[in-house]
C-alpha cells in the first residue's frame, strides 16, 4: 500500500526593514504599531487589548500578565520574550517567528496562528484549546505541558521537542508531524488522528493502546 506524502509546514520568510525604535510608553489598547522595533520594554500588567503589530521587531520584552487578548500579529519577530503569565486568547498570529523565549502559563485559547515558528524556547503550559493553526513549526523547545485538545490543525510540526503532557482531546489534525519529539505523556489517543510518529513513540504508546482498546496484556 502506497503512503499517503505528508506536507510540513509552509513558512514564509519574515524581512523587516527601516525600523523605528519605540520605548512603549505610549503604547495603549487598541493601537496599530506598524514597523517598529521595541527592545528591553516593559508590558507587564498593561492593557494592550486588540493591539495590532505589524512588521515590528521585539526584543527581550516583558509581557507578564500583560492583557494581550485580540491583538493582532503580523510579519513580526520577537526573541528573549518573557512572561510568567502571558494570556493572549482570541490572538491572531500570521508570519511570527518567536525564539530563544521564556513563558510560564500561555493562554491562547481561540487563537488563530498562520506560518508561525517558535524555537529553542521554555514553555511551561500552553492552552492552545479550540484555537486553529496552520503551516506552525514548533523547534528545539521544553513544554510542560501542550494543550491542543478541540483544536484544528493543519500543517504542523514538532521538531526536536521535549514534552511532559500533549492533551488532543477532540482535536482534528492534518499532517501533523510528531516524530523526533519525546513525549512523557499523551491524553485522549484517539484525537492523533491524522498525526505521524515514530517506531519509539508506538512503543511508549504502546502500553496506553492498549488499555484504550481494552486489549489485556501479559
Amino acid at each position: 500500500m502506497a503512503r499517503t506524502k505528508k506536507r510540513g509546514p509552509q513558512l514564509d520568510r519574515i524581512v523587516l526593514d527601516n525600523l523605528l525604535d519605540n520605548d512603549g510608553a505610549l503604547v495603549g489598547r487598541g493601537d496599530d504599531r506598524e514597523a517598529e522595533r521595541f527592545s528591553r520594554v516593559d508590558f507587564s500588567g498593561r492593557d494592550l487589548t486588540s493591539t495590532s503589530f505589524t512588521e515590528c521587531e521585539l526584543h527581550a520584552v516583558d509581557f507578564n500578565t500583560t492583557v494581550l487578548r485580540g491583538t493582532s500579529w503580523s510579519e513580526c519577530v520577537a526573541t528573549e520574550l518573557h512572561a510568567a503569565v502571558f494570556s493572549a486568547p482570541r490572538s491572531s498570529w500570521r508570519d511570527v517567528r518567536i525564539e530563544h523565549s521564556r513563558l510560564g502559563s500561555v493562554e491562547m485559547y481561540d487563537a488563530n496562528l498562520r506560518s508561525v515558528q517558535i524555537d529553542g524556547s521554555k514553555l511551561d503550559f500552553v492552552n492552545l484549546r479550540n484555537a486553529t493553526l496552520t503551516d506552525v513549526l514548533i523547534s528545539n523547545c521544553i513544554i510542560d505541558e501542550l494543550d491542543i485538545s478541540s483544536t484544528v490543525v493543519q500543517r504542523l510540526e514538532l521538531r526536536d521537542c521535549r514534552i511532559g503532557t500533549l492533551d488532543v482531546a477532540g482535536a482534528r489534525l492534518t499532517d501533523v508531524d510528531l516524530r523526533s519529539t519525546e513525549f512523557s505523556a499523551i491524553h485522549s489517543l484517539e484525537g492523533l488522528k491524522g498525526a505521524t510518529i515514530d517506531d519509539a513513540q508506538l512503543s511508549m504508546l504502546a502500553p496506553l493502546l492498549a488499555a484504550h482498546l481494552g486489549i489485556l496484556v501479559e
